[in-house]
């Protein structure tokens, strides 16, 4: 789970001499709109595209060089410290250094999300229950016996605070695709389930489209 996994080694670097136009140049075979500036191999910066709007295509990096993005992790980073340094600088790439500043790979939005996609179980089969709660409500313990009663177990579990109103989401994947019997048994405990995704949810929606229809030949 570290950003050594992760990294990309084999790219071009841009040093502080090289000119705008092959900074748009490179970001463009690359599709990103950041890249990774250097002088004699240290890192300085990270080039944002929008950045090269304001100077000519022959200019060269170092007249840009105070708005370089003094963003960058560690080998030995956890890869999802990687995700929240580009989160919070919208990056499109993260820059890899050593501990002596030395540029040594780059990861990218793409490598993050097959990262996240890996570590949040996405990839697995499975359901998805997400309940909402007020945050002295939570019990794993509990939530973990009442799935566990549906002869079914938790493979990922994830949490966040509802910025509208403040509560708990508590987001859980099963290693069960028919999720109904899990979901009654929450709503038998009077937990509040937001949303549920399985076979359940596309028996529901099947069932609902059936309705539909013989609503609508009825009239």
């Amino acid at each position: 789970m570290l950003v050594q996994e992760y990294k990309r080694t084999y790219y071009p670097i841009l040093q502080l001499t090289d000119t705008a136009k092959q900074a748009v140049g490179l970001m463009t075979d690359y599709f990103v709109e950041h890249w990774p500036v250097c002088s004699n191999g240290i890192f300085v910066g990270i080039l944002n595209r929008d950045s090269l709007a304001s100077v000519s295509k022959d200019s060269e990096l170092t007249e840009l060089i105070d708005e370089f993005i003094p963003a960058a992790i560690l080998n030995t980073d956890f890869i999802f410290t990687a995700v929240k340094i580009a989160s919070l600088n919208h990056l499109t790439l993260v820059p890899v250094v050593t501990t002596e500043n030395n540029l040594d790979g780059i990861v990218t939005t793409i490598d993050l999300l097959q990262a996240t996609a890996h570590y949040t179980g996405i990839e697995l089969p499975g359901g998805i229950i997400v309940l909402q709660m007020e945050r002295k409500e939570y019990s794993f313990g509990e939530i973990n016996r009442l799935v566990e009663t549906n002869d079914a177990f938790i493979t990922q579990l994830n949490s966040s605070i509802n910025s509208n109103n403040g509560l708990l989401d508590v987001i859980i994947k099963i290693n069960k695709t028919e999720i109904s019997d899990v979901v009654a048994t929450f709503q038998r405990y009077e937990y509040n389930v937001l949303y549920y995704l399985g076979d359940e949810w596309y028996t529901n929606e099947l069932k609902d489209n059936y309705n539909n229809l013989m609503n609508y030949l009825n009239v």
